[in-house]
C-alpha cells in the first residue's frame, strides 16, 4: 500500500515535470520551424496543459480501466474551477474581460451541456469519442481563424501566445528542442504508466472503484500545471491567462479527454457519473460563469495599470474552495 502511494506522488511529480519540459522543447521546436506564435500559444501550450490528463486517460482506457479515464476528465475539470481558480482568487483577485464573457463562457457552458446530453444513455461508446474530438478539432481551427481574424480573442490572443512564445528559451537549438520534446514525451508516458498502474492497485486495497480515484487522486494529480500556471499568471497580474487557462483546459479535457476512452475502450459509465460528478461539474461551470456576470467591478492591477474591471475576488474563491472541499466529504460519505 505504502509503495502504491509512494508510486502515485512521483508519477505526478514526474508527469508535471514531463510535461513542463514536454511544452518548452515543442514551443522552441515550432519556433525553429517558423510556427507562428499563435499556433505556438494556442496548439501546444493548449495541448501542454492537458498532456497529464490526455495520457492518464488513454493509457488508463487502453489497460482496460476506463473508468479512470472518464474520472479523470470530469474530476480535473472540478478541480480546475474548484481548487485552482478557488486558490488562485484568494491569492489575488482575478480580472474577467467582458471578450471571455461573451465569447469562452458561453461556448464551454454549450460544451458541457452538450456533453451531459451525450452521456444520458449512461454509455460513452466510439461515436461519442469520434463526435467529441471532432469537436475539439472543429474549435481548434474556429479559435485560429477567430484569433487571426480580430486578435481580441482571450485567451487565446496573439498577444498573449506571443507572450508565450517571448519566454520560450531562445538558446536551445533544434536537436535540443526535439531532444527535450522527446523526452518529456516519453516520461510523460512511463509517469503515466506507473500512475495508472498504482491508481488500480489501491482501488482493488480499499475495494472502491476505479472512478472514486480517477476523480479524486488522479484528478488533483492532474490539475497541478493548470494550478501552477494560474497562479503564476495571477501574480504576473495576467488575468486573461489565468482565467484563459482554466476556461482553455476544461474545453480541452471535455472534448479531449473523454473522448479517449470512448475511442479506446467504449462502454457503460457508471450510473453516479452522471448523477452526482458532471452535475457537480456543470454547477461549477454555471456559478464561475454567474459570478463573473454578476459581479461588481472592482480596481486590480494589470501590468503596471490599476483598472476598474468584473474580478473574481477572494470570497468567491473561498466560496470556490467551500465547493470542492464539500464535493469531496460528498464522496468520502458514500464510500466510507
Amino acid at each position: 500500500m505504502i509503495e502504491n502511494l509512494i508510486a502515485i506522488i512521483a508519477g505526478i511529480a514526474l508527469l508535471v515535470w514531463s510535461a513542463d519540459r514536454f511544452v518548452i522543447g515543442a514551443a522552441a521546436t515550432a519556433q525553429h520551424l517558423k510556427v507562428s506564435p499563435l499556433v505556438i500559444g494556442l496548439v501546444i501550450m493548449g495541448f501542454g496543459t492537458s498532456a497529464p490528463e490526455l495520457m492518464v486517460s488513454s493509457l488508463a482506457a487502453w489497460e482496460g480501466s476506463p473508468a479512470i479515464g472518464i474520472g479523470n476528465a470530469i474530476g480535473s475539470n472540478i478541480a480546475n474551477i474548484a481548487l485552482v481558480l478557488g486558490a488562485t482568487a484568494i491569492i489575488l483577485p482575478i480580472g474577467v474581460r467582458s471578450e471571455i464573457l461573451r465569447r469562452e463562457f458561453p461556448l464551454l457552458l454549450l460544451v458541457t451541456g452538450a456533453c451531459g446530453l451525450m452521456l444520458l444513455d449512461h454509455s460513452l461508446d466510439r461515436l461519442d469519442g469520434a463526435i467529441l474530438l471532432l469537436s475539439l478539432l472543429l474549435l481548434m481551427v474556429w479559435l485560429v481563424q477567430s484569433s487571426k481574424r480580430d486578435g481580441q480573442n482571450k485567451p487565446f490572443s496573439t498577444e498573449v501566445a506571443a507572450e508565450i512564445s517571448d519566454e520560450t528559451p531562445q538558446q536551445f537549438s533544434l536537436r535540443e528542442a526535439m531532444l527535450w520534446t522527446f523526452t518529456g514525451l516519453i516520461v510523460l508516458l512511463l509517469s503515466s504508466r506507473l500512475i495508472v498502474w498504482a491508481a488500480v492497485e489501491i482501488a482493488h486495497v480499499f475495494e472502491i472503484s476505479e472512478l472514486i480515484i480517477g476523480l479524486t487522486v488522479i484528478a488533483i494529480g492532474t490539475s497541478l500545471p493548470e494550478l501552477a500556471a494560474s497562479i503564476t499568471a495571477a501574480r504576473k497580474h495576467e488575468h486573461d491567462m489565468a482565467i484563459g487557462n482554466i476556461i482553455g483546459s476544461n474545453l480541452f479535457n471535455t472534448l479531449g479527454v473523454l473522448a479517449l476512452p470512448g475511442l479506446i475502450a467504449p462502454g457503460m459509465i457508471d450510473p453516479s457519473l452522471l448523477s452526482r460528478d458532471f452535475l457537480v461539474m456543470a454547477a461549477l461551470t454555471l456559478l464561475l460563469f454567474l459570478m463573473a456576470t454578476l459581479l461588481k467591478g472592482r480596481s486590480i492591477s494589470i501590468g503596471n495599470r490599476s483598472v476598474t474591471q468584473k474580478a473574481i475576488g477572494r470570497i468567491e474563491g473561498g466560496v470556490l474552495l467551500t465547493c470542492f472541499f464539500g464535493y469531496l466529504v460528498l464522496l468520502y460519505r458514500q464510500i466510507s
